[in-house]
């Protein structure tokens, strides 16, 4: 999301480069996919190239590694230096080639070189999660006296936007499973379930759900993704951005 919001603030076109696309099964088609993509965005500039998980695609290059995959690397790359060369009119190529990962260690050194920013992009805060929460439960049925925004701002501390969003939605099934098992305790059948016969979400429908969706190891791959940036510019050879 980040990525497409850059290049719509710059006017830029955006270009999703999935792993599956430049992972075909034909012997050189891979490279063919590169070659078409850069090709693409030399057309269509300014454009903004986007690959996440890019450890997946341009990981460290290893001795057991298949040939393949090494040539897709290493198209890639010279292809991606071939971007400061001037085109047919003179000028560079307006190309910004960006990727997202959680594992940068894992990343090809080489990779790393021809991409000196490098923006770690932490948990949302407290005022942040308030926000992505008013975002996501702006169309839910509310119980607007047992709800209270901030506190379930509290309890979702370490949640990322994608984990908060998972969280609304199990909160939002507790009233509908209450619904569903008041009426076939009495010994209803239910053929249809009406959004007005069951109550609003409530405070406490989130309080179990955010523990479920707590994930300790996330903070530490984040750390230590942080602790690799930062090694990175304090030998000079990197800038680091950080907000």
């Amino acid at each position: 999301m980040l990525a497409k919001a850059l290049a719509h603030e710059s006017g830029a076109s955006f270009i999703n480069l999935h792993i599956s696309t430049m992972t075909e099964k034909w012997y050189g088609d891979s490279n063919k996919i590169v070659r078409a993509v850069f090709s693409l965005a030399r057309k269509i500039q300014p454009a903004i190239i986007f690959i996440d998980e890019i450890d997946a695609v341009l990981g460290t290059r290893r001795s057991g590694e298949h040939e393949a995959s090494g040539m897709v690397k290493a198209e890639f790359m010279t292809l991606w230096d071939g971007l400061t060369s001037a085109n047919t009119s003179g000028l560079p190529a307006q190309i910004v080639v960006l990727g997202a990962t959680n594992r940068i260690n894992d990343i090809d050194e080489a990779i790393l070189r021809r991409m000196p920013k490098k923006l770690p992009v932490p948990l949302p805060a407290y005022e942040q999660r308030q926000k992505i929460l008013q975002l996501i439960l702006h169309d839910a049925k509310i119980d607007s006296e047992h709800f209270d925004l901030d506190h379930v701002s509290k309890i979702t501390a370490g949640l990322s936007g994608s984990d908060l969003k998972e969280v609304c939605r199990d909160a939002a099934m507790v009233p509908v499973r209450e619904y569903i098992r008041q009426h076939t305790a009495e010994g209803r059948q239910i053929i249809s379930i009406d959004p007005a016969g069951y109550r609003g979400i409530r405070t406490h429908d989130f309080i179990g759900c955010s523990s479920k969706h707590t994930t300790p190891g996330c903070e530490g791959s984040f750390n230590s993704s942080q602790d690799k940036v930062g090694s990175l510019a304090s030998d000079g050879e990197y800038n680091n951005v950080q907000e």
